[in-house]
């Protein structure tokens, strides 16, 4: 396996926090049913998770929830965090297949009854979730049909968001693309300025760290971005939508009309 026996710094990404140093919210502070999947629920169901199933936790940038051929231990349900789903291309490299969002849940394969990750599950913005462990997500779907149909509902979603994302890498620009990731990014971590570094650019995006710099000046030129240390920060998003490629716009339209 391509990822075996690779720290995600030798892979080029940051590395995964220990299990019991993960950040975790007091109870007190619970969010809300801001994840679309969990809000889709009937009240009285959503009450009853999260007073007795879900656990709210921290994510921070950088940290790895599952490696690839590795157990499925939680499933996340992201408030205000950003989850890239990757995938090797060879034993150096990797590339962004899907993120996940408010709009979903990370641990898909739990709803095909499968337990083990075919990708990398890396945290790409900082923010807050609610997880719930595998034993009882597989309980709990198996019984609760609205979860269900909001999951499967999701499903579709991030099928159409792979497929396109395929798409995308394979005729698609490295500026176009960059700058429909930001896009997107900025979409689901409900901002346009955020922490990202040319080496986890160039995974995402899966070329080299060069072309990562050639798009984002290009984009910087236009004076649609600014990039400086790390961060980047959308200046005209109208106009970076105007250089993004149709593959942003067609995985909007999809994602806003399934929420009207």
């Amino acid at each position: 396996m391509l990822f075996q026996n690779r720290s995600p710094v030798a892979n080029g990404l940051p590395a995964a926090l220990p299990r019991n140093k993960q950040p975790r919210l007091p109870v007190a502070k619970r969010p809300s049913a801001a994840n679309l999947v969990l809000a889709a629920l009937p009240r009285k169901d959503y009450q009853r998770l999260l007073t007795g199933l879900l656990e709210p936790v921290g994510l921070t940038y950088g940290q790895v929830l599952y490696e690839p051929a590795g157990r499925i231990g939680h499933v996340y349900f992201p408030n205000d965090c950003l989850v890239s789903l990757l995938t090797a291309v060879d034993k150096s490299r990797t590339l962004e297949v899907g993120m996940v969002g408010n709009e979903g849940m990370v641990g898909m394969p739990m709803v095909l009854g499968i337990g083990i990750s075919a990708v990398r599950a890396l945290v790409q913005g900082s923010g807050t979730a609610l997880r719930m462990t595998a034993a009882r997500f597989r309980a709990e779907f198996r019984n609760n049909l609205p979860l269900q149909r909001a999951l499967f509902h999701y499903t579709h979603l991030l099928m159409a968001q792979v497929s396109q994302t395929a798409a995308c890498n394979r005729f698609h620009p490295a500026e176009a693309r960059l700058a429909r990731w930001l896009l997107m990014t900025s979409d689901r971590l409900h901002a346009d300025e955020f922490r990202l570094t040319h080496e986890f650019l160039a995974h995402m995006l899966g070329v080299r760290r060069v072309g990562v710099t050639k798009a984002a000046s290009v984009l910087e030129s236009k004076g649609l971005i600014d990039y400086s240390r790390g961060h980047i920060r959308i200046l005209d998003r109208k106009g970076l939508e105007a250089a993004a490629c149709t593959c942003y716009r067609i995985v909007k339209n999809l994602q806003d009309g399934a929420q009207a």
